[in-house]
């Protein structure tokens, strides 16, 4: 008689405490939620990834103990995950590297007057040190807080080094994530997301709104032209 092979064994996450509240900026709450929306819809829905983890405003650290002396990512991607990302949700209200297994790819910070200039001194050197393999940055004033309006690193070694950003004659910036296999682009003080090969943008909350109201408009407006060409059928039929 066969025995089946025993399930692995389920990872034990520490639940992590709730990271501190900074004051709030009402342009960069809005730019977080709508760069997490984007990519949660590209990376889970569009591309179908069930190894992918999009969060953001948890602590990412180390080791449990540690967690309140680190960092808490505006938005942090982790790919190619070894447990379920719905696991690390639901059960750790942050990311614990050591417990995990691997350190998040991706992390962005978007810029505010309390947390700016942290965000590309202190910080940049915290995210290197955890082997995050990029680090963004994000500033909608176009550099009042940050060093620069946008603002890329690639871990090489133990340190960051600068990705190139470049700039297009409409005034747009733009860099290449390899990470997310995305641009990400300065356009009139908003991140906007970008495939590299149709140079397309990511569509943002409102213009999925929008294209699915017009798909349902269309919809509705071929099945009362099919309700008409049938009732002028039957008229044909009834003479």
């Amino acid at each position: 008689m066969s025995t089946r092979p025993a399930a692995p064994a389920r990872p034990r996450l520490t639940l992590l405490p709730d990271p501190p509240r900074d004051r709030v900026d009402m342009q960069q709450s809005t730019l977080v939620a709508s760069a997490l929306v984007v990519l949660r819809d590209h990376f889970y829905y569009r591309l179908g990834l069930t190894d992918a983890l999009v969060n953001g405003d948890g602590y990412l650290c180390r080791n449990p103990g540690e967690a309140r002396r680190s960092p808490h990512p505006d938005c942090m991607v982790a790919l190619n995950l070894p447990i379920p990302p719905g696991l690390i949700e639901d059960e750790a209200n942050g990311y614990t590297i050591n417990e995990i297994g691997q350190p998040p790819d991706f992390v962005l910070e978007i810029a505010s007057g309390t947390t700016g200039e942290r965000d590309y001194t202190t910080k940049r050197n915290l995210y290197a040190n955890l082997g995050v393999q990029e680090y963004w940055r994000f500033d909608h004033t176009g550099g009042r807080y940050h060093e620069a309006p946008l603002a890329g690193d690639v871990l090489v070694g133990e340190s960051y080094e600068p990705l190139p950003i470049h700039r297009e004659a409409d005034g747009l910036l733009w860099g290449y994530s390899a990470a997310l296999d995305l641009e990400l682009c300065w356009v009139d003080r908003q991140l906007r997301f970008r495939d590299p090969v149709t140079k397309e943008f990511l569509p943002t909350i409102a213009e999925e709104r929008a294209r699915r109201e017009d798909a349902e408009a269309e919809l509705d407006a071929a099945q009362a032209r099919n309700r008409e060409l049938e009732a002028e059928i039957r008229r044909l039929r009834g003479q």
